[in-house]
């Protein structure tokens, strides 16, 4: 069954790709990882797309990141490693046709991959944000240099040390710059929808440009944190057994700010 489910309105311009794995709270399996590089892929030859939105299925989240079942093995070198989300993003295949994330719900970890290479974020009010990497002894490595680019560096810090015990709202992401437009819950979509409407309303060429540019100035400072990255996840993660104990003795409460 397909973890994927994307429409596209021809008289706007507009494609809708949906994260369809409600029930594993949108979590990302290892084919749900090759659809979406697939999906990203073939809008490139789309000329009749030219805006995305992409949003999760269900009220409860967007997305939770890696699915836990997924086994991904490692080269036993600490300079190298092999992580599927470094590949399910727009910008990771190429594409410059500008992607609007709409999120409900929670959106945590490997969620950042996505929210990451969206051009801006639209959430409403059910949206929450967190990082659960440091709860479970793992370095929080390419979310953290993602969303040190998306909102001020005490904020990012925040997100990504404290964990589990915290969320940050809808609210405050708004407030820090991460969302661009809060909604009514139920809204995000329609909201991110009437934006991409317009965006593909405009000269393609433009737009695209306008968006590589912007890209063009952030991804630099990327290339140069990610580079550091497998080093430091190698260097820093805890034993595969014991982040298993840390999230089988996770504690459920948590605050929201």
């Amino acid at each position: 069954m397909s973890g994927l489910r994307v429409t596209a309105d021809k008289d706007t311009g507009v494609a809708v790709v949906t994260l369809d794995r409600p029930a594993r709270l949108n979590a990302i399996d290892l084919a749900l990882a090759d659809e979406l590089t697939a999906a990203w892929r073939e809008f490139r030859y789309d000329d009749s797309v030219r805006a995305v939105v992409l949003t999760g299925a269900g009220e409860r989240a967007f997305c939770t990141g890696i699915d836990r079942d997924v086994s991904v093995p490692q080269p036993g070198s600490p300079y190298m490693q092999d992580d599927p989300l470094l590949r399910v993003g727009p910008k990771a295949n190429d594409l410059w046709k500008p992607v609007v994330a709409a999120v409900s719900g929670m959106a945590c970890g490997g969620a950042f991959y996505l929210l990451g290479e969206a051009e801006f974020v639209v959430a409403d009010e059910t949206a929450t944000f967190f990082d659960p990497h440091t709860t479970y002894g793992m370095v929080s490595a390419y979310e953290s240099m993602l969303m040190a680019q998306r909102m001020p560096y005490g904020e990012a810090a925040r997100i990504a040390l404290m964990g589990t015990a915290e969320r940050m709202s809808a609210r405050r992401a708004y407030e820090v710059g991460l969302v661009s437009e809060l909604t009514s819950p139920g809204g995000a979509l329609a909201a991110a929808t009437t934006c991409a409407t317009v965006l593909a309303g405009y000269p393609p060429e433009a737009v695209q440009g306008t968006v590589r540019a912007l890209w063009a100035g952030r991804e630099a400072a990327l290339a140069a944190a990610f580079a550091q990255a497998p080093a430091l996840i190698a260097l820093g993660n805890a034993p595969t057994g014991l982040q298993t104990e840390l999230f089988r003795a996770r504690r459920r409460e948590h605050r929201t700010r």
